[in-house]
């Protein structure tokens, strides 16, 4: 167990929430990133706890404080996020960092079976609601809320390249000359910046929690890659973990392939209305995604071999995983133009 719930529980106390010993926990969530448990007391009460994953971790992953910040930043902003509840950094409770957040009840399509006993009027709600909410999120004003020193205002694409093939060359548990192309390629035709907002950075079905009847988004969670940049670059990425029917398998979480699930683009002419903003660079964001995904499925995998117990339900990515990403996103630069 990676918290002392005795000590979670006596840090609760203190803070004026009421907490009734004895607690359980269990891990929750297909993530691989952040360890998150749902904490239960003996009266019932429940929370959501999490802490970054145990053994060696890279330089500026896993921050949950920084999390921490923003969740509180967006309380209240019409970004529908959990309430925060507390944030400790105590050794009797882990060796790390840990948050701990309100429990939000609803859908989390986060399994094939949860995505197959949807209803087809379900999907097609869940779709445009999550590309209107992503527009919500982009609508924030960083400086309202205090975030505008969050991170860098230079150039997010640049940024981008310079974390993902840091964090590529630190984790990376092969030689894979493709995408090494790939980041030749992106570096060679960044899109010039023309605004700068709030960036989620890791937008997908699984990271949110609907609800069950109308689709509409009840909280967005999993904000720990949340940075100010481009906000084309979080539809960008949104497309590219939005399997759709036809598309050659990659592994990534196939929800969006069922009947009744929008399109790639339904999903961008719906945030592009939501948020008033043009489609131009939108695939090269989308490219950029799917190389995004690679490198942090590279890095789950690093961390799963140096230390199994940070492995979710399902184990980690295979490496033919990440493969067929890189090959994928080398269809849609080509698609797109982007290697001309």
């Amino acid at each position: 167990m990676a918290l002392d719930l005795d000590a979670l529980g006596a840090l609760l106390r203190a803070d004026g929430v009421e907490a009734v010993a004895p607690f359980s926990a269990v891990r929750v969530g297909r993530g691989q990133s952040n360890l998150t448990y749902l904490v239960e007391d003996a009266a019932g009460s429940r929370w959501i706890v999490r802490r970054p994953p145990r053994g060696h971790l890279l330089d500026s992953a896993h921050d949950v404080l920084r999390e921490h910040r923003i969740l509180s930043a967006l309380q209240g902003t019409g970004v529908p996020v959990p309430a925060v509840v507390a944030r400790y950094v105590d050794a009797a409770l882990a060796e790390t960092p840990v948050v701990v957040m309100e429990h939000v009840d609803g859908l989390v399509v986060d399994r094939p079976k949860v995505a197959e006993g949807t209803g087809v009027a379900l999907r097609a709600a869940l779709g445009p609601a999550l590309a209107t909410t992503l527009a919500t999120v982009h609508d924030v004003d960083i400086e309202a809320v205090g975030l505008s020193d969050l991170a860098s205002h230079a150039p997010y694409a640049a940024r981008q390249l310079k974390r993902w093939s840091r964090q590529w060359e630190a984790s990376r548990t092969r030689e894979l000359p493709a995408l090494d192309r790939l980041t030749d390629l992106l570096r060679s035709t960044m899109p010039e910046q023309h605004e700068l907002t709030l960036v989620h950075g890791d937008f997908h079905i699984r990271n949110v929690i609907a609800d069950p009847e109308t689709g509409a988004m009840r909280a967005v969670l999993d904000w720990e890659l949340s940075t100010l940049g481009d906000p084309l670059a979080d539809i960008g990425s949104l497309l590219a973990y939005w399997p759709e029917p036809g598309d050659p398998p990659t592994g990534l979480f196939a929800a969006s392939t069922l009947p009744g699930f929008a399109d790639r683009r339904a999903m961008a002419e719906t945030y592009l209305s939501a948020s008033g903003r043009s489609s131009t660079d939108l695939e090269y964001w989308h490219v950029l995604g799917l190389w995004k995904i690679a490198v942090i499925s590279e890095g789950v995998l690093r961390r799963a071999l140096d230390d199994p117990r940070n492995a979710a339900d399902g184990g980690p990515p295979e490496p033919a995983f990440v493969d067929s990403l890189v090959e994928r996103a080398w269809t849609t630069a080509r698609a797109a133009g982007l290697d001309t």
